[in-house]
């Protein structure tokens, strides 16, 4: 039986003013092999790369179902999971009742499409400890992961602090953040549906070896993110780690920044990952225009094809 390489693909959240069509054949001219497709209501969103709507989860129906599944086969592309990034334990209960149930319609409509994957946060109310949010994380996500099971659907938990703005002080806006936690949260969730959508940079930042969790949590690697960060070193000498990290760090392409993509790859491989690795574009040098993204796109893919070659079909 012939082995299934890894995928490559991109977030989709970069192009917000495209549509579904749009965004696929986006991937299938570049030589993108999938997408991770985001699903958020539609309304507006404040924060960055937040709000951003390919698939509206409230109006896929039978007819429009076939229609995705038909572009899909023409192109050639894949999409590798459907994508939501809301704070589903916000103190705000309506904010929170709102990404609770939208994620309820992502995992509903992920088996309406055959997709078996789903990514977003956990959640976290930042004004309070981590022991503060337990009982209430597994409160909403216990019954989340079963509608999942149910579904057999995968949600794979992104590791971003959600910490980089000042509304997000103190304690960041997701519980996921770091190796101990995942391993208290798969253990009390007692779930094998539940896993990471890992992304290194986010280690990087929080002065973390990004390499290790690779192998540590080899079955857990549902998805990936490829994002690179720059550290300022000279301005966190001056600011420290307690500061605000926007006040240190840069997200950036891969390759121009800290993470070492080489050993990353090299540990990605020795575990046989063979998903989806999504470039998520956040580089503020290349936001300035639909051209520049479309340019980050295409020096992403060619860099990263180094690592994740095209396979003939």
């Amino acid at each position: 039986m012939k082995e299934k390489p890894m995928q490559l693909g991109f977030v989709s959240a970069i192009l917000p003013e495209y549509n579904f069509e749009q965004v696929i054949r986006t991937a299938s001219r570049i030589g993108y092999d999938c997408v991770e497709i985001m699903c958020w209501p539609l309304g507006k969103a404040e924060r960055r790369y937040a709000g951003v709507t390919h698939i509206d989860v409230a109006g896929v129906d039978d007819a429009q179902a076939e229609k995705i599944r038909t572009l899909l086969d023409e192109t050639g592309v894949s999409i590798s999971g459907l994508g939501y990034y809301p704070n589903p334990l916000s103190p705000d209960e309506t904010e929170s009742k709102q990404a609770c149930d939208q994620i309820r319609k992502i995992i509903a409509t992920c088996n309406k499409l055959g997709i078996n994957q789903m990514n977003t946060f956990i959640g976290r109310d930042w004004t309070k400890s981590i022991d503060a949010n337990w009982s209430r994380f597994l409160e909403t996500w216990k019954p989340i992961v079963e509608l999942a099971e149910e579904h057999r659907v995968r949600i794979g938990i992104e590791n971003c602090p959600m910490f980089f703005s000042d509304d997000e002080w103190p304690g960041g806006k997701n519980l996921a953040i770091s190796p101990a936690i995942w391993k208290r949260m798969f253990a009390d969730l007692g779930s094998n549906s539940i896993g990471l959508n890992y992304d290194p940079s986010h280690m990087i930042w929080q002065q973390m070896d990004a390499i290790k969790p690779i192998r540590d949590f080899a079955d857990r690697l549902f998805h990936i993110h490829a994002k690179d960060v720059r550290l300022d070193v000279d301005r966190l000498n001056e600011v420290g780690i307690l500061a605000n990290p926007n006040q240190y760090h840069t997200p950036k392409l891969p390759g121009m920044g800290d993470v070492n993509w080489g050993q990353f790859f090299s540990a990605l491989t020795d575990t046989g990952y063979n998903g989806p690795v999504c470039v998520e574009v956040e580089d503020r040098a290349y936001e300035g225009s639909v051209e520049g993204r479309l340019a980050s796109l295409q020096q992403s893919h060619t860099f990263l094809r180094n690592y994740i070659p095209k396979m003939a079909k």
